[in-house]
C-alpha cells in the first residue's frame, strides 16, 4: 500500500496585458453618479447642513456684537 499520485489542475488568474481595466467602472458616468446621490439623499444633506450653517453663523454675529458693544 503505497502512495499514489494525484493528478492537480493548477489555475491562474492574470489580467491580460491588453485588458487592463481594474477601476474602469468607478469612473464611468462619475457626473450622473454625484447627481443621482445629491438628488436622491437632499433632505438629509439639508438637514445636516442647516444647524450646522446656524449655528456657525450665529456664533460669528454674537461674537461681532460683543466686539462692538465693547468699542465705546
Amino acid at each position: 500500500m503505497g502512495k499514489q499520485p494525484v493528478r492537480m489542475k493548477a489555475v491562474i488568474y492574470a489580467l491580460s496585458p491588453f485588458q487592463q481595466k481594474t477601476m474602469s467602472g468607478l469612473w464611468n458616468d462619475l457626473t450622473g453618479k454625484i447627481h443621482h446621490k445629491i438628488s436622491e439623499n437632499w433632505i438629509s444633506a439639508a438637514l445636516l447642513i442647516t444647524p450646522v450653517v446656524g449655528t456657525y453663523t450665529y456664533a460669528q454675529q454674537f461674537k461681532e456684537n460683543e466686539k462692538l458693544s465693547h468699542r465705546y
